[in-house]
């Protein structure tokens, strides 16, 4: 029973069009945070892409400064020349991965996320592409992880790391050798419960 619960499971999963996810995550683009707070902003691009689905990552060098190792999504911090975030997570990611993006490519985006250790309020944007080709990688970027999307968000588990867990509720996901939490695995979750939400995945 539990063989054949699993099978279904595989293939509903294998039914999850990249047009189903772009349906699934679609929504209202708003790219101003009020920052009457001055808090430090940055933006980030999740990008959702090819047949099956695929998620492009970026693994940080081990040297950088802050979230050295980490596993993100191409983006970086608000600059004075930006309009609003919506460029900075263009302009970031094409610094980061060499990808031209238009915003018509951007469907939605995610609630702000608040990183815990270096203190950024991140907005995040969803974009999704037919393919991608061609990635550079800039000397922020140590590798470039192309992960199918469907099984990644099925490794959502509670992160019961003391060194990760704080004031806010956690999670983590895995690919191959790989963990990612913190504030990449809040946005993650939210893609997660959305794509659920609207009985796109279980």
């Amino acid at each position: 029973m539990l063989d054949e619960e699993a099978r279904k499971m595989d293939l509903f999963s294998a039914n999850v069009s990249l047009e189903k996810i772009k349906t699934g995550l679609t929504s209202k683009i708003n790219p101003k945070i009020d920052n009457s707070e001055k808090q430090k902003l940055a933006a980030v691009l999740i990008i959702i892409y090819d047949d099956p689905p695929k998620i492009l990552m970026t693994k940080k060098p081990p040297t950088m400064i802050q979230h050295g190792g980490e596993i993100a999504f191409p983006g970086g911090k608000l600059i004075d020349s930006d309009y609003d975030l919506l460029e900075t997570a263009l302009r970031e990611t094409e610094e980061e991965t060499g990808l031209n993006i238009s915003k018509n490519n951007v469907v939605g985006q995610l609630k702000q996320v608040t990183t815990l250790n270096s203190g950024f309020t991140i907005l995040p944007f969803i974009c999704i592409l037919d393919r991608i080709s061609n990635l550079v990688a800039n000397s922020e970027v140590e590798a470039f992880l192309q992960i199918p999307f469907v099984s990644f968000l099925k490794t959502l588990r509670n992160d019961i790391n003391s060194k990760h867990n704080s004031i806010q509720e956690m999670f983590q996901f895995t690919f191959e050798k790989n963990l990612i939490w913190g504030a990449s695995a809040r946005m993650l979750k939210e893609v997660h419960d959305n794509l659920v939400e609207k009985d796109l995945m279980y």
